[in-house]
């Protein structure tokens, strides 16, 4: 039974892929003629509108395909009319388009039709004795062998079997072939593929510059706030001591007292700023302890799962902390959770944080800084976010950093 399910999805996906063939071709006729149109000077808009179908068309393309999904290769449309149409003419996949659409309808409609003529062939020859027995002379030959008595109506099941073989592995290969196809026309060049990267880092570099100045700043901000202001209170009342400490040993000895107090404050004020630049439980317990520490002091219940069979390195650790904070906090004061769930695993290459909760959902980075700064915190190690927060919940960040294995 596996093996006909097989048959009929392969059938099923050369039956779509000859559909869009068909479907594509008409784009493609369309996109030349409106382009042709567009050189008299009308026609602009119809063409904007056709490269629009003609790109959602390939997008469902490449999407149908089993294993690793094919990106749009395209370059961001947007602005007027013209400025549209200029982007797109200037951009190879568009051009790499036209060829998939002519290619993909001369292959996808013909290989279908020899995949469904080998199963009809093969049943035919299967059937061969009974149509002869039914209907004698109705068939004259199959494949080369004349069907003139039943002796010979029953040998065409041999080659009938062949035909079937043929016909149960042909279509395997026929569905192949059009992913080669696909990923051959409609990928990414490796020279897009370079530039996206490239811009993807200039962007990534410049969020990263921006991150460390906020960082800086807030840094600054709080030395300059807290154990700066009380480090020069302290020194003034330590000058006043001194100078009380002759005539007036009593208000000198207060002063004191408020200076120690005041070192105290101060004291506590720049570990807590230390907390901030590299948590002290991350130098003394990695990155799960540090995050089980994160679990014992949250606001709400944490289920913690994690799975690190030795320590990352400390920059990946400290953004991986700090990540992890972020979530919890954002769990427990927006989403009205009962619970949280931080699950930490590490495999071949990559580290992966995943915080959910059971809360109302709908998070979003655009509405907050919250989400958008684990990005641009996660972006100077080239990590990926992933957020899933429909409206009523639950919301699942996940969170994946490359690594050392």
């Amino acid at each position: 039974m596996s093996g006909v399910r097989r048959a009929g999805r392969e059938l099923n996906q050369l039956a779509v892929a000859a559909g869009l063939a068909c479907a594509g071709i008409g784009y493609a006729l369309a996109t030349l003629l409106t382009a042709g149109l567009s050189l008299l000077g009308v026609g602009l808009p119809l063409l904007d509108r056709t490269l629009a179908g003609t790109r959602a068309l390939l997008d469902r393309q490449r999407r149908r395909l089993p294993g690793p999904p094919v990106r749009s290769p395209y370059r961001p449309m947007s602005g007027t009319l013209t400025a549209r149409l200029r982007t797109a003419a200037g951009d190879p996949a568009t051009y790499r388009d036209l060829a998939f659409l002519f290619a993909h309808f001369c292959f996808a409609p013909a290989a279908l039709v020899l995949a469904v003529g080998l199963w009809l062939g093969a049943a035919q020859g299967l059937a061969m004795p009974l149509i002869h027995a039914v209907a004698p002379g109705a068939v004259d030959n199959y494949l080369g062998l004349p069907i003139d008595s039943l002796r010979n109506a029953a040998l065409a099941v041999v080659p009938a079997l062949l035909v079937g073989l043929g016909s149960y592995w042909l279509p395997r290969g026929l569905v192949h072939l059009d992913d080669r196809l696909t990923r051959a026309l409609l990928a990414p060049t490796a020279r897009a593929a370079l530039t996206e990267r490239v811009e993807e880092l200039t962007d990534t570099r410049a969020q990263t510059v921006d991150a460390q100045a906020a960082e800086l700043r807030r840094i600054e901000r709080d030395l300059h706030d807290g154990a700066q202001a009380r480090l020069v209170a302290m020194a003034m009342n330590l000058g006043l001591a001194e100078e009380l400490l002759a005539r007036d040993p009593e208000a000198a000895r207060g002063l004191v007292t408020e200076a120690r107090s005041a070192a105290g404050t101060a004291l506590s004020e720049l570990r807590d700023v230390v907390r901030g630049i590299h948590p002290p439980v991350l130098a003394d317990r990695g990155l799960a302890g540090g995050v089980a520490a994160l679990a014992l002091g949250a606001a709400l219940p944490v289920d913690l799962d994690v799975d690190l069979s030795e320590r990352l390195a400390p920059p990946l650790e400290s953004a991986l902390y700090f990540t992890a904070a972020e979530l919890i906090t954002n769990a427990a004061r927006h989403s009205g959770a009962d619970r949280v769930a931080v699950r930490l695993r590490r495999t071949a290459g990559t580290v992966r944080l995943t915080v959910s909760d059971d809360g109302r959902g709908g998070a979003d980075p655009e509405r907050g800084t919250g989400l958008a700064g684990i990005r641009r915190r996660l972006a100077a190690f080239d990590g990926r976010v992933r957020i899933d927060s429909p409206t009523g919940g639950p919301t699942v960040v996940d969170v994946e950093l490359p690594c050392e294995s």
